[in-house]
């Protein structure tokens, strides 16, 4: 029996931006395999180059060079249609900020992705994520009239209404209390398992990434530690 593709498959992946005559290389080569339904974190300082790597692996930036497959497409030489395409239905993806649309309620902005997809069920799938994630009794509501916590919650279900096969966070928890924010990671693993999709979650948060089965860190962009956490992964 062969073991199955790894859901991401990264080799010398290289970022610069800024102008031909000052490049600031972003990423530095990195080499990089997830398996699929692995739970990673990724841990480093300010500038380390962590946002930057999930923007890249989770199709939002083109990498200056080096070969990146991702949930079985080759990311390599796709332009940013491609990539958009790529990610439709494949990547969902929860950031700090919470990104909702103010002018829909929760269950528009939950659907409205999957309709743009060509779901024909997207109404019903976003209302049964909603509940899913505990805001059944939210689901006209708009963003405004909803709590930090609440809001977060939206976007949770708005990455995972789809059922990708990848879901990246980054600092999922970063706007929320102390409270609410382990709330949120509850709820984040919580759905993942029952998904089982694969997880990369961007922290600074030890006692977060301790709940993951491993643990990347990066430095100066590049990863500089890779760290199993096996029995993390079994509760």
């Amino acid at each position: 029996m062969t073991n199955p593709s790894p859901a991401i498959s990264a080799r010398n992946l290289t970022l610069t931006l800024g102008s031909a005559d000052a490049p600031v290389d972003i990423l530095r080569g990195i080499d990089l395999d997830i398996e699929q339904g692995e739970v990673v974190a990724l841990l480093g300082p300010s500038g380390s180059g962590k946002s930057s790597l999930m923007a890249v692996l989770s199709g939002l930036e083109r990498a200056s060079g080096g070969s990146l497959t991702v949930a079985g497409q080759n990311f390599t030489d796709l332009d940013e249609d491609g990539l958009a395409a790529a990610r439709r239905g494949r990547i969902g993806i929860v950031l700090q900020a919470f990104h909702l649309l103010p002018t829909m309620t929760a269950a528009e902005n939950v659907a409205t992705p999957m309709e743009i997809a060509g779901a024909g069920d997207a109404a019903p799938r976003a209302k049964a994520e909603l509940e899913a994630v505990g805001l059944g009794h939210r689901i006209g509501h708009y963003p405004t009239q909803l709590s930090g916590g609440e809001q977060q919650r939206v976007a949770i279900a708005r990455a995972i209404a789809p059922r990708p096969t990848l879901i990246f966070a980054d600092e999922p928890t970063g706007n929320l209390d102390a409270h609410t924010g382990e709330e949120i990671v509850d709820l984040l693993f919580k759905r993942r398992n029952e998904t089982g999709a694969t997880l990369l979650i961007i922290t600074h948060d030890r006692k977060l990434a301790e709940k993951c089965e491993r643990v990347l860190t990066m430095a100066d962009g590049v990863i500089v530690s890779d760290t199993k956490l096996e029995a993390q992964a079994a509760e």
